[in-house]
């Protein structure tokens, strides 16, 4: 983890499943966390809500439940606070939802993210700006792995086409005022804590249960999953560190991955092995906005941050297996 003075952080998303970790790991650097989130229902909010309990018991840590879409708000927090860093993860989650309920992208991921974009912007003191972006913005691309150089606009999911207008919005921002930005594209993130919508988490829930799992593509797909410590080294790196790469631009967007796609019938072996018990499995279809495989180059994070994700999935979901055993009481 890089080091220095005490810093305040602005933090967006904080009941949420990376805020919380990312929150974590910046109070035992010795930094301040101011926090905003919505709490929405999108997943049970008695998670999102354990989640604050923790951190609220840290003294470093205070919170502001509110919509960063409502900018006055937003802006009376950071206006007590002054913050020295923004990172911003909150965002309406969830590809397949985006089908569902597309309006609420519109509203936490576009607006949300104007929103941040315009309170960075006036703060007298000029914050660095980290934001989550997210590996969908490559569409159904087949070219691996994955580079920031390639060609993204070809999204497959409302989702990744809000995520990509983030991306396109912090750029203008950036040309036009000189803002200092990160965007972080994150690959299939999963770990302690997690996203109850997440598969890791469903596929072990009906495991342990004895519910059938639906398997999508015959188990032909691939993903990049991603332990939350590593993605919260990057996100922590990129919000404290100077970067140390030649790239002389103000934005600069990320890959943040393992750099180890899995596939998916072999994920689920690894939880079957961490359960201690074989899944039913019913094969499907791929799903409307899905992509066959997921694979990250992480050459520009490793250099301008020292990014090395080190956790393997055979290591990483036995952890969250225990974790979920305790707290499901399952």
């Amino acid at each position: 983890m890089p080091e220095g003075p005490a810093r305040t952080v602005l933090l967006t998303g904080a009941a949420g499943f990376v805020g919380f970790h990312v929150a974590n790991a910046l109070m035992a650097m010795g930094h301040a966390v101011v926090g905003v989130d919505i709490i929405t229902d999108y997943y049970q909010v008695s998670l999102k809500r354990d989640r604050l309990a923790l951190l609220n018991a840290n003294k470093a840590f205070s919170f502001h439940e509110i919509d960063i879409a409502d900018h006055e708000a937003l802006k009376t927090v950071a206006a007590a606070c002054r913050p020295d860093v923004v990172i911003h993860l909150a965002a309406q989650a969830g590809v397949r939802y985006s089908l569902e309920n597309p309006f609420a992208y519109g509203h936490s991921n576009l607006m949300g993210h104007l929103s941040v974009l315009e309170l960075v912007r006036h703060l007298p003191n000029h914050p660095r700006l980290v934001y989550a972006s997210s590996s969908s913005v490559y569409g159904a691309s087949t070219k691996a792995p994955f580079s920031e150089s390639d060609r993204v606009d070809d999204p497959v999911s409302l989702y990744a086409a809000t995520k990509r207008s983030c991306e396109l919005m912090s750029e203008s921002y950036s040309r036009l005022y000189g803002m200092e930005q990160a965007g972080l594209r994150f690959f299939t993130v999963y770990g302690t804590w997690g996203r109850p919508d997440m598969a890791y988490w469903s596929f072990t829930r009906d495991i342990i249960e004895g519910r059938p799992i639906k398997v999508f593509n015959n188990g032909l797909l691939k993903r990049d999953f991603t332990w939350i410590g590593d993605i919260v080294s990057g996100v922590v790196a990129t919000a404290i560190d100077t970067p140390a790469g030649p790239d002389p631009r103000l934005h600069r967007i990320y890959n943040i991955g393992n750099n180890r796609p899995v596939e998916l019938g072999r994920f689920i072996e690894i939880i079957e092995e961490a359960v201690g018990k074989k899944a039913v499995k019913e094969m499907a279809s791929m799903q409307p906005g899905d992509v066959l495989a997921t694979y990250a180059d992480i050459d520009a994070l490793a250099r301008d941050h020292g990014y090395v994700p080190s956790t393997p999935l055979e290591v990483g979901i036995p952890a969250f297996v225990k974790w979920y055993r305790a707290y499901t009481g399952t």
